[in-house]
């Protein structure tokens, strides 16, 4: 889960600067709308025709309201009422109208968080993490680079879990390993895995996984 989060946070800027800039731009259509069929009833009042002329345009510039919309609104006739005049403005003149400024901001924390992850995942991939967790020098760390303390015995399972390729080993082998000299150690590697379970799940995304008591392998949650 701690590695999805980043990804779950950036979906979320995402998705909120999209919606913070569509409510921007539904908000001034319906204002530009608004202006907009209220300059050309009031032109067409003024010339007492529906016929779209230079002096319809020019008057229903005049009643414009926002200086923006000024010579960029257009007046089209609407065939399925008869040929009436209808205003029409540009997609990009109402989004340069709206306030995207929230959305921008959203955006642009979109990028830096984006930058991050990437950065965090290059990092991690140059540690060789693998569920959070990296072996240097003899040590586990976390993504933050911190040391996962642990008893001499917990560090050796580890390592051992560590170093097979499928990061899984038969009870036996650890056991073997471990207490060569023990006939039975299998209490004893129970106990060991009980205590060493919260670490590991504290500090990364990994988790001991018991096969019946026959194996014990690492696994990501």
């Amino acid at each position: 889960m701690k590695q999805r989060l980043p990804i779950v946070v950036l979906f979320a800027l995402i998705v909120a600067s999209s919606l913070f800039s569509l409510n921007s731009y539904r908000t001034t259509e319906v204002m530009v709308t608004e202006e907009m069929n209220q300059a050309l009833a009031k032109a067409l009042e003024e010339q007492q025709s529906e016929v779209i002329s230079a002096d319809t345009i020019r008057v229903f510039n005049n009643y414009l309201q926002t200086e923006d919309l000024k010579g960029k609104a257009v007046l089209a006739l609407d065939t399925e009422k008869g040929f009436q005049p209808r205003p029409q403005v540009s997609t990009a003149t109402i989004l340069a109208l709206s306030d995207q400024r929230p959305s921008m901001v959203l955006w642009s924390m979109v990028v830096l968080w984006g930058m991050y992850c990437l950065y965090q995942h290059r990092r991690r991939m140059a540690m060789g993490m693998f569920g959070g967790l990296a072996l240097q020098e003899g040590n586990f760390v976390d993504a933050k680079g911190c040391v996962v303390r642990l008893t001499p015995m917990q560090q050796q399972l580890m390592e051992m879990l560590w170093q097979s390729p499928s990061h899984k080993l038969s009870k036996t082998e650890i056991c073997d390993a471990l207490w060569p000299k023990k006939e039975d150690a299998s209490e004893t590697l129970y106990t060991l895995v009980r205590r060493l379970k919260p670490i590991i799940e504290e500090h990364s995304n990994l988790k001991i996984e018991v096969d019946r008591g026959r194996a014990y392998g690492l696994t990501i949650r």
